[in-house]
């Protein structure tokens, strides 16, 4: 498998909160992650940077190949107990106080991907089935959505669109979304923040990721679009192909 991590503070926000990566345990499989943290004074990166560092020193311990159910299961134990780590640290530490973190995680095997979500960092997948949003965005104008109060249209625009329901560290527990797929060569998942999500169009993202550049240049690509577009907001990805045996590698790791 290929695979890339980019991030960029954008052109406004005067820190980068994103955090995130790609690695890889004993067996070559791989774990990606994209966290958006947010809180008070430089709080946001505290929770994202916990929720990486938690997430790839237990990927990194993985000794046996994990199956789709056992993938599933690893994501939620671990990201709940990211969550938990989060909260604790932030009622510690009075300058942390409401700081959280969504977080979008994706383990890539030659078999499946399995993909985990907190909050409104995203999970898109391209295949013979086309380009779909994976993850379900845990937002005030999701919900809004699916209870038939606006359209998606409405909801691109909507002034509350970055009010996020569900977020990692923010409460003592949660529910993490979790959904296996079939992974086969040709197929490329994209994970990112809201940073990208809402700045570049899921069409301008489908044409970037089917074009003939690499990675890297694929990354700069969508980042360079979304500060084009305004740059408000940090932003992150990750991509990863699932290429054939013998071009199979991790890049920029």
């Amino acid at each position: 498998m290929l695979a890339i991590f980019k991030t960029d503070k954008g052109r406004v926000r005067p820190q980068n909160e994103d955090n995130g990566g790609i690695f890889l345990n004993i067996h070559g499989e791989m774990l990606a992650i994209v966290a958006d943290g947010m809180g008070g004074h430089k709080a946001g990166e505290v929770a994202s940077g916990i929720a990486v560092n938690d997430l790839k020193g237990h990927w990194e311990e993985v000794r046996t190949a994990l199956s789709p159910a056992e993938a599933e299961q690893w994501l939620r134990d671990h990201v709940a107990a990211v969550n938990k780590k989060i909260f604790e640290h932030a009622k510690e530490n009075t300058q942390c106080e409401g700081m959280g973190t969504t977080i979008v995680a994706a383990i890539c095997t030659e078999r499946f991907a399995t993909v985990a979500n907190v909050g409104d960092s995203r999970c898109y997948v391209m295949n013979e089935q086309g380009y779909v949003q994976l993850t379900e965005d845990h937002s005030f104008v999701n919900e809004l959505v699916k209870t038939g109060q606006i359209s998606p249209e409405d909801a691109v625009h909507h002034p509350r669109k970055n009010i996020v329901l569900k977020a990692a560290g923010t409460q003592e527990e949660i529910e993490i979304d979790t959904k296996t797929i079939t992974f086969e060569e040709g197929d490329k998942i994209l994970l990112c923040s809201d940073g990208l999500s809402d700045k570049v169009s899921k069409i301008e993202m489908e044409h970037t990721l089917k074009a003939s550049l690499t990675k890297e240049e694929k990354a700069d690509r969508l980042i360079d679009l979304a500060n084009q577009y305004g740059g408000e907001d940090n932003i992150s990805l990750a991509i990863i192909e699932y290429a054939a045996r013998d071009e199979s590698r991790c890049k920029e790791c």
